[in-house]
């Protein structure tokens, strides 16, 4: 297949191409940066306020946007919406201009569109939050579902576990350097996923006919932050024994929110339809990953 894929020189973007086309597909890489290369891609310009170059391409994954994590400024907070929501928007009016629309959107959304959970499993069908992060997803896949691809995806990831980029890298530098705890009280539920794991699960989308709507991007093992904390201390070989309190996050704005709220959000769709997990608990990624 051709599949499109905006954001593709981000850290999943980048993983997700370098699969697609070990597996034979071709790949049109799309990029806030048309210059950019991205070996064996075709690349074209990705932005928010000009409906992409889409014909050509029998699926499209969506994955630009930008980041959450860091300080939640009023910048930084309205990057996040407009990116997100305005990106989406304007690849949904091109799938509508296409002569032959792609089979399937898969739109990347987030976790965090959940309302808080406690230690109930989240599945696709759980209550909806109301906090930034839930109403900005709400608005995301409302536009996805606008795109008249004939199916839509919304995998709604948790925390993507890499060796480069995303949350890891940043945890771990503090680690080894003896600065490394739980966050807050450490009961909190932590719903990650292997970024090999992501990759394969978003072409599982492409290729599985009978999946749409949304789908939960988590591994199916879940973990408290206290157990997280002390996996990854083992692993760095360092002490975890200064717990940061709750009061000390608040720096963060409102992303403090996400990283003490608790949501044990369970792949339940991807799992009633085989998807077979490489990475399903924490250990074996970290091993894999550090």
């Amino acid at each position: 297949m051709n599949i499109g894929i905006t954001g593709a020189s981000g850290v999943i973007g980048r993983h997700l191409s370098d699969l697609a086309l070990r597996r034979g597909h071709e790949v049109i890489a799309f990029s806030r940066n048309p210059k950019r290369v991205i070996p064996g891609c075709e690349m074209r310009p990705f932005t928010t306020e000009a409906a992409p170059a889409v014909e050509g391409c029998d699926a499209l994954v969506h994955l630009a946007g930008e980041s959450v994590l860091g300080v939640w400024t009023a910048a930084k907070k309205r990057r996040i919406a407009e990116s997100r929501v305005e990106g989406t928007r304007r690849l949904a009016e091109a799938v509508a201009k296409m002569k032959r629309p792609p089979e399937v959107l898969v739109s990347a959304s987030a976790i965090g569109i959940y309302k808080e959970g406690g230690d109930l499993p989240l599945l696709e069908d759980a209550a909806l939050g109301e906090g930034f992060l839930a109403q900005t997803g709400k608005s995301w896949e409302h536009e996805a579902l606008e795109a008249k691809a004939d199916r839509v995806v919304l995998l709604r990831t948790g925390i993507v576990l890499a060796k480069q980029g995303g949350a890891l890298p940043l945890i771990a530098s503090a680690f080894r350097l003896g600065l490394g705890g739980r966050l807050g009280p450490g009961t909190q539920w932590m719903s990650w996923i292997h970024l090999d794991d992501l990759a394969r699960l978003i072409l599982f989308c492409i290729e599985n006919r009978d999946l749409r709507g949304p789908v939960n991007g988590t591994a199916p093992w879940p973990v408290r932050n206290a157990e997280f904390t002390r996996e990854l201390a083992a692993r760095l070989h360092r002490p975890a024994v200064l717990p940061v309190p709750a009061f000390a996050l608040r720096w963060l704005g409102e992303f403090s929110n996400e990283l003490l709220g608790s949501k044990r959000v369970l792949p339940g769709v991807a799992t009633e339809h085989g998807f077979p997990f490489r990475f399903p608990e924490l250990t074996g990624t970290l091993a894999d990953l550090l």
